[in-house]
């Protein structure tokens, strides 16, 4: 038996520094704390490295999801294809548009959509596809390009857990369209809460500018700064979905370690492949074939050989957080209510929603937490 840890093992925590700490002071002491330069900042650097020509901040992902559907004026009657297998947000901002979720079946191993089932997906009704970069491993993009094309279709890609993430040395949100990344605080790089969408179309992005701060032309910091004209008018509604400085300062900084983050969560990661393969009872996350760089934004795992509540218990007694990503969107009460029962089964996904738990894995992780984690399962499950 090992010994027990006597403090709690999150399964997640920012890693936050002096360098973020002090970021955030300089925009608190500048005078200008909301939406502004830092987040111009923050927006040009994520075109530096997805490629994208425009980028968008915003309060959210979920905000962003919201506001790229109705800029693509996605409503009633539309379809739009994704997997049941992640976030609720998405399919509600789905379904808060008047239009219906078509879900698509998992890949067991990946956990990211089967892209050969979304083709059998497309009616006349469909209007969008989007695929999730699960976990950090970027979907197979090439046939979804070549889909959207051929059908006409939005290619949206929801790329959550993708900051960091290459398929065939493309960046997510590279791909020609339009993504939504998030900065929640679990996520790979966090403004606390916040969001970024990368785009291609120069109209999309005046309109989603617009959208994001009430219908307004122009950003505060741009009428009430130097030489600015506080006189505005509205042509459309918009919301309240902009990021602040504050934030982007925060993000700012933490972008300036991307790849030293993403490098330690792929040491631990692997580190969890190495002593956790084999364990009788124990499904590993598996690998996309494809050339690509995965960014580890989670470490799923799939318990098969006892109740995954009871697994969760007793990781609990080994003060070993976990998180569930997550329950499967088709199963939701208000989805089932809505729309009744899902038009095609989604075995894999079912398969996978049973059994499905993540480990703890973030940057300021030792390997000691993770060999003891390591541990624990093969007791768990001995």
């Amino acid at each position: 038996m090992i010994k027990k840890r006597a403090d709690f093992l999150p399964m997640s925590r920012p890693s936050i520094g002096e360098e973020e700490i002090e970021a955030v002071s300089r925009c608190l002491r500048s005078g200008w704390i909301t939406t502004g330069p830092l987040c111009a900042e923050l927006e040009r650097q994520f075109c530096a490295l997805t490629k994208a020509p425009y980028a968008v901040s915003v309060s959210s992902a979920t905000a962003g999801m919201h506001l790229v559907l109705s800029v693509l004026n996605i409503g009633l009657g539309d379809e739009v294809i994704t997997p049941s297998l992640t976030f609720a947000s998405t399919v509600n901002m789905i379904a808060l548009r008047g239009a219906r979720p078509v879900f698509c079946d998992c890949d067991y191993g990946t956990l990211n959509m089967k892209v050969r089932d979304v083709e059998n997906l497309i009616s006349p009704r469909t209007k969008a596809i989007i695929p999730v970069h699960f976990a950090g491993a970027p979907v197979d993009m090439e046939p979804l390009v070549e889909m959207a094309r051929r059908y006409h279709l939005y290619l949206i890609e929801d790329a959550a857990h993708a900051v960091g993430t290459y398929y065939r040395g493309v960046h997510a949100g590279g791909f020609g369209q339009i993504a939504i990344f998030s900065f929640h605080p679990i996520k790979n790089v966090t403004t606390a809460e916040g969001g970024m969408i990368t785009l291609f179309d120069p109209e999309w992005e005046k309109k989603l500018r617009r959208l994001r701060f009430h219908g307004l032309e122009r950003e505060a910091w741009k009428r009430y700064g130097p030489g600015g004209n506080s006189v505005y008018d509205i042509t459309e509604p918009g919301y309240k979905y902009n990021l602040t400085d504050m934030q982007a300062a925060l993000g700012l900084a933490q972008l300036k370690r991307l790849d030293q983050l993403n490098e330690r969560r792929a040491h631990l990661a692997h580190l969890y492949l190495k002593h956790l393969q084999g364990i009788d009872g124990l499904h590993c996350p598996e690998i996309p074939t494809y050339p690509h760089v995965h960014a580890w934004h989670l470490f799923v795992v799939k318990v098969t050989k006892m109740p995954r509540e009871e697994f969760m218990r007793q990781l609990g007694e080994y003060n070993i957080g976990f998180g569930l990503h997550f329950p499967p969107c088709h199963l939701l009460s208000y989805v089932k209510a809505r729309w009744g029962e899902n038009r095609v089964g989604l075995p894999e996904t079912e398969l996978a929603g049973e059994r499905i738990i993540s480990l703890p894995l973030f940057p300021d992780m030792t390997d000691e937490d993770v060999l003891y984690v390591c541990a624990a399962i093969r007791e768990i499950l001995k």
